[in-house]
């Protein structure tokens, strides 16, 4: 499944600069390893140009529970070629 969300401009910097490579997401379209992430960057709830619009991200761990509130996800990405 591939999953199109909105992250903020200091979040996708992070990203893309590889310092930041988990995302924490209420989990409310069921995320899953294998899964696909497509960000769009926003800025002030504006979506702006950024080089995350254009990468896709796999997901490659997801964690629920374990100290994460119900119904929320931890999950580990990494920059995918599809």
């Amino acid at each position: 499944m591939e999953h199109y969300l909105k992250i903020e401009k200091p979040f996708a910097d992070a990203i893309c600069e590889g310092r930041k490579r988990f995302e924490l997401r209420r989990n409310d379209r069921g995320y899953n390893a294998g899964d696909t992430v497509r960000f769009h960057c926003v800025d002030k709830g504006e979506e702006v140009a950024h080089a995350i619009n254009s990468r896709t991200y796999a997901i490659v761990y997801c964690l629920n529970g374990y100290g994460l509130r119900e119904a929320y996800v931890a999950f580990g990405i990494e920059e995918s070629s599809r």
